[in-house]
């Protein structure tokens, strides 16, 4: 590949920053910039529904690297100011205050935004007590209203839903959950993990109603929500909702310009788009996974890092494909989460440990395969189930469930040294 002059990053997060460094790091002496729509310097999102929510950690904490770091690695951070449009002929962006940018690669990193309420009352997302949970601002606007003896309704038991229950817990507010499927974390986990999580947050107070539709609010003169109505007729009074169903990737710029999408903006093992001279990483992409045998859209941190690294160290001519098996965690209470895998189409479901005890693991197999483990507080066999899953290793359902046996039994030989 030919020396690259410039490279220019539209979007400011967590990916979008380790490019940045990971550029320089490489060795790439060009220009850098930096261009994000927030007023904040690249950060970690996963703390903004934990530890940061809570109060227990300083924004500081949540950047990825200080100002100073980029300052001195010579990258420029133009923050606050959205990018509108992508002149891939001129290879040029233009932001919203009417600057023009040039580059010499562009990389997209531009993520996600949350999934809205489609219900058609305007009032809905003018209501101060009603949030979504993406960035600083969104989390920093909750934290004055987590007061004890609050009431919260959270709309929605995924990862964020859950998350937030036990913070809010923490801090005695008064928490009910609602969710339209007939279980928790349904689309990622087994019925098993599911019920241990339902009965983990009930019995620290949380009040959770599974196959419940939302069907509306009430509001008061000032226009603040005061009751959250439900399809089984039931009203849920409410100091406070926070709404987490889902994620929506932002490849509108992409898609005005031209780019392939699939899912997300499509790329390749390298994060390379349909247009040579442009990149993406992160949550807005697509990609085709090894592992999954096809093209995936991940919203996972370990795996928009891998795609950053991937894809600056295509542009210092260095190939690194990422092929990474996706894993993601997620913590509540006490207990931390750690998935490997995907899960999707699996026929068989083992436990090792017994939930009751708090700390587990859920195999998923398909046809004997294992396709993906679920670890509940057990760190160091999930480093070994990460091994498994990466290998697509056939074994015996009762073998796994065997904890007489350790798992790291089951991992190949290393390969004789050279």
């Amino acid at each position: 590949m030919a020396a690259v002059d410039s490279v220019l990053i539209v979007g400011a997060g967590h990916a979008a920053g380790e490019m940045a460094i990971a550029l320089r790091m490489n060795g790439y002496a060009g220009a850098i910039t930096l261009v994000g729509e927030e007023a904040h310097a690249p950060y970690q999102r996963p703390p903004l529904s934990k530890a940061f929510l809570a109060g227990e950690m300083p924004r500081e904490r949540l950047h990825v690297k200080s100002l100073a770091t980029y300052q001195n690695a010579n990258i420029e951070f133009i923050p606050g100011v959205r990018v509108t449009s992508i002149d891939r002929i001129a290879r040029t962006v233009t932001l919203a205050d009417s600057r023009t940018l040039g580059y010499g690669k562009l990389v997209l990193a531009t993520g996600g935004r949350p999934r809205q309420l489609s219900l058609p009352d305007p009032r809905i997302n003018r209501a101060p007590n009603l949030h979504y949970l993406r960035t600083i601002d969104h989390a920093e606007g909750m934290r004055d209203q987590f007061r004890a003896g609050n009431k919260l309704v959270i709309i929605g038991g995924g990862y964020i839903g859950l998350e937030v229950a036990a913070v809010a817990r923490k801090k005695a507010i008064d928490v009910t959950l609602i969710e339209a499927l007939p279980r928790v974390l349904q689309r990622v986990t087994a019925p098993e993990v599911s019920a241990f999580y339902t009965q983990v947050h009930e019995a620290a107070g949380v009040r959770i109603r599974v196959n419940t539709a939302l069907t509306g609010f009430e509001f008061d003169a000032a226009g603040s929500v005061t009751a959250v109505l439900a399809g089984d007729g039931v009203v849920i009074p409410a100091d406070v909702v926070i709404v987490g169903i889902g994620l929506i990737p932002n490849t509108e710029l992409a898609a005005e310009a031209g780019l392939l999408i699939d899912d997300g903006i499509a790329v390749d093992e390298y994060g390379q788009t349909s247009d040579p001279d442009i990149l993406a990483i992160g949550d807005c992409t697509s990609h085709e996974s090894v592992y999954a045998g096809r093209r995936l859209r991940l919203e996972s941190v370990p795996s928009a890092l891998e795609q950053a690294r991937s894809a600056a160290a295509l542009l210092v001519g260095v190939r690194k494909p990422y092929h990474a098996v996706p894993w993601f965690w997620s913590d509540q209470y006490d207990l931390k989460l750690q998935m490997v895998g995907l899960n999707r189409g699996y026929d068989t479901a083992v436990l090792r440990g017994a939930p009751a005890n708090r700390n587990f693991l859920a195999f998923y197999l398909k046809d004997g395969v294992l396709l993906a483990v679920d670890s509940v507080s057990r760190p160091q066999e999930f480093m070994v189930a990460k091994k498994l899953v990466a290998e697509r290793l056939r074994v015996d359902p009762a073998r796994l469930a065997d904890e007489s046996r350790p798992l790291k039994e089951l991992l190949p030989p290393a390969p004789p040294a050279s």
